[in-house]
């Protein structure tokens, strides 16, 4: 009976310690990924004129979003090249306006994170940030959630996409850049 208790009590304290060491992953995964949303709109949220001062950073966006980032602006470089060489150089070439990170063209004032949501048992490691976003300068005052997609593949939280909000537009990140990079081409 002495070995059934001595048995039980080493299971449990096993038990115990591997809980706690789960705990603070997740803790440390939520700060991680709140330090990476920061990261994203404190550097390229505000204003699209970011986009073209800014490298986009690996250690921010993954690697399928980066690329399609990087070639969006150089599409755009490219278009702007384009136009200048033309017949008619006061054409407006396609370049990135307004808050490109966001569902509202006019931006934010504001935003605070509403949740992170981790996807269980998706691999890579995946993740979801509701973020809620209010334009004050705007009257009404405007207030919409985005929710912004994170990967991990095993060398940290990045952000691989951005699901604008339903009300303001149906679409995201990835899905306006090729869009935009669609347009890009189609200019004379």
């Amino acid at each position: 009976m002495k070995q059934l208790f001595f048995y039980l009590g080493v299971f449990l304290t096993l038990t115990a310690c591997k809980k706690s060491e789960n705990a603070p992953k997740a803790v440390n995964s939520d700060v991680e990924i709140t330090q990476k949303i920061n990261q994203m709109y404190s550097v390229y949220g505000k204003s699209s004129e970011a986009m073209y001062d800014n490298p986009f950073s690996d250690t921010i966006f993954s690697s399928g979003l980066k690329k399609t980032l990087d070639e969006a602006v150089k599409a755009s470089n490219e278009d702007i090249e384009k136009v200048k060489k033309s017949a008619h150089p006061e054409d407006k070439p396609q370049v990135f306006e307004g808050s490109v990170f966001t569902s509202l063209y006019e931006g934010y004032t504001t935003y605070k994170i509403l949740s992170v949501k981790m996807i269980d048992g998706s691999n890579p490691a995946k993740s979801e940030v509701s973020v809620e976003f209010e334009n004050s300068k705007e009257t009404p005052k405007i207030t919409w959630t985005d929710k912004v997609n994170l990967i991990n593949s095993g060398n940290g939280w990045k952000i691989d996409n951005i699901n604008f909000d339903k009300k303001i537009t149906d679409s995201d990140l990835k899905k306006s850049l090729k869009a935009f990079m669609e347009g890009a081409k189609t200019t004379k």
